[in-house]
């Protein structure tokens, strides 16, 4: 079934619907067939209607509403979705229709915590107004932990994608911080807020769920927060100490990388299921510090993974869409002079 694409023009639609009737008045055989399958006139109601069936949507007025309620939060102008969710109430909890780039749809806030990534170009950008949109959202009555079912909370959502603005309204709203996404779910199946934030490398979300009392749950949690209390020592998983220097590496907490190798972790060791590895993952994110600190004990600057990607590919690869490419440049040039002495 066609979805709409990300920025669906209605002009253009009205277009082919009113391009679709002309074909099937002038006897275009497949054109007619349209409107004879369903059982339709040929007039320009009809066509409208085949054209939102089409998209998934059941009238011609549901694909205009779909289409702004994208919009209206697209904008993350809280003037502009206030006015909206006054005349269409149901828009502060109805889930988004399917979209090409959503082709799950989402909720509402799900959806705004998605807003750092822009699916029609593949960046990532800062965005601004998330939090002032939810807030609209969250007193009109969109449920602060998502609809029932939801395969995750609006939390985790904005754990992984990076914003803690949101983060902050929604856990000061009164947000979960221990829900935890289904086992079917993708990016960290069964894992909480933190544990997204953590996988992600989302450093300012995870600091916004440490302040909120967000339990930490594991040596490689404990390391993403900067804290390993008494973790490494209770640890017995050989592998663990391996991940969470991967986990302190993306995160730049540089005390406990120093510990994680007096403990005798190696500085260039990859783990055994995921494959990360600290200094590719810290110069695929562009972590200057961790990247200096790695170097500093002796890390290879060209260990590559099973794909033949070096750090530095990694890097120059990640600056391709990142929104801010300084860290990128500068992580590049650490790189590139250690390959240098490296080669002597």
């Amino acid at each position: 079934m066609p979805t709409l694409p990300p920025r669906a023009d209605v002009d253009q639609l009205r277009r082919r619907a009113k391009e679709r009737l002309a074909s099937a008045r002038t006897g275009d055989i497949a054109a007619r067939a349209t409107f004879t399958t369903a059982g339709l006139p040929e007039t320009l109601a009809s066509a409208q209607l085949l054209l939102a069936r089409e998209h998934g949507l059941p009238s011609w007025p549901a694909l205009l509403l779909a289409i702004a309620h994208r919009r209206v939060l697209d904008l993350r102008d809280p003037t502009a979705l206030a006015a909206f969710v006054r005349e269409h109430p149901e828009s502060a909890t109805a889930e988004l229709q399917p979209f090409c780039d959503h082709p799950r749809g989402a909720s509402p806030l799900g959806y705004l915590a998605m807003a750092r990534y822009d699916t029609t170009t593949k960046r990532w950008r800062d965005v601004d107004g998330t939090a002032a949109a939810a807030h609209v959202l969250l007193a009109a009555g969109a449920p602060v932990d998502g609809p029932l079912g939801a395969k995750e909370t609006p939390l985790i959502t904005a754990a992984s994608y990076g914003d803690a603005a949101l983060a902050a309204v929604l856990i000061a709203a009164g947000a979960n911080v221990e829900a935890r996404a289904a086992e079917d779910a993708g990016g960290v199946p069964g894992g909480t807020a933190l544990l997204h934030a953590a996988v992600f490398g989302m450093t300012d979300v995870l600091d916004v769920l440490v302040a909120a009392g967000a339990k930490v749950g594991s040596l490689e949690e404990a390391a993403a927060v900067g804290e390993l209390g008494d973790w490494l020592d209770a640890e017995d998983d050989p592998q663990a100490p391996v991940r969470a220097l991967g986990m302190a590496s993306d995160h730049q907490r540089l005390e406990v990388i120093a510990r994680l190798l007096a403990h005798g972790v190696p500085v260039d060791a990859e783990d055994e299921c995921y494959h990360r590895q600290p200094l590719r993952l810290a110069a695929a994110n562009g972590r200057v510090q961790s990247v200096d600190a790695l170097l500093a004990h002796g890390a290879d600057p060209a260990c590559a993974d099973h794909l033949g990607r070096t750090p530095l590919a990694l890097c120059l690869a990640a600056r391709a869409v990142a929104a801010d490419p300084a860290p990128f440049d500068k992580v590049a040039e650490r790189l590139r002079r250690a390959l240098d002495d490296r080669r002597g």
